[in-house]
């Protein structure tokens, strides 16, 4: 018996229960559910359109640049053109993610090889699974479909959110997160990003791309 077992079992013998109790673990869980939510700010709620537009102006904010996509078909023809509006190389580094295996990189002219970053891509894109409206951020759940080292090692992260998955809040990606894994279960990482990586350490003068990429580009697919 380890250390911690042994104090967990202290505390139940103090309180005459045992680790199965089945009725407290439900009692517990009912307290769980009933529980009132937490306050939330009136800033990212509204109906689709407003949660779109907040999200929008607070990512603006912080340096993340926009495009529209009417569809997913049109997402690789906005990502080349922002690749050729700052002179990058027309290629891309991207997660094992369906949506955008299934799009047509070839014709738009790009290069796009799937798997996570060892450091030396310039260009990555991902889908994002979900935005906070309430700040402008975007959410991503790690996965083969989403590795963590595109949003952090390549110089350029060009993201693809559909209008549809603008949380207001982020109790509601954490709502989403449960739903799609089930209860007690979790991606390994969820990372959170709001805009570019930057730095003001030194002389308080800001600094782009300091711990990860310093363009953040978002692709907006309304439908």
């Amino acid at each position: 018996m380890s250390a911690r077992d042994e104090i967990f079992a202290n505390i139940r013998r103090s309180l005459g229960v045992s680790a199965t109790a089945g009725p407290r673990h439900a009692a517990a869980a009912a307290r769980i559910a009933a529980a009132a939510p937490g306050l939330r700010p009136q800033r990212g709620q509204g109906d689709q359109a407003a949660r779109l537009a907040t999200f929008v102006a607070q990512a603006q904010a912080v340096q993340t640049s926009f495009a529209q996509a009417a569809q997913m078909s049109d997402v690789p023809a906005a990502v080349a053109a922002f690749l050729r509006a700052h002179d990058l190389p027309a290629r891309l580094r991207m997660g094992a993610d369906a949506r955008l295996a299934g799009l047509l990189w070839r014709e738009a002219g790009l290069e796009a090889t799937q798997g996570a970053s060892a450091g030396d891509d310039l260009n990555a894109v991902s889908c994002a699974d979900a935005g906070v409206a309430e700040t402008g951020t975007l959410a991503f759940f790690s996965g083969p479909h989403n590795p963590t080292t595109l949003n952090f090692l390549p110089d350029n992260h060009i993201v693809v959110l559909r209008a549809c998955d603008v949380a207001p809040d982020y109790e509601s990606v954490w709502a989403l997160a449960r739903a799609r894994f089930g209860a007690g279960v979790l991606p390994r990482t969820v990372n959170f990003v709001t805009g570019p990586s930057r730095s003001a350490d030194i002389e308080q003068k800001l600094l782009l791309g300091a711990h990860g990429p310093r363009r953040l580009h978002v692709v907006v697919v309304e439908g």
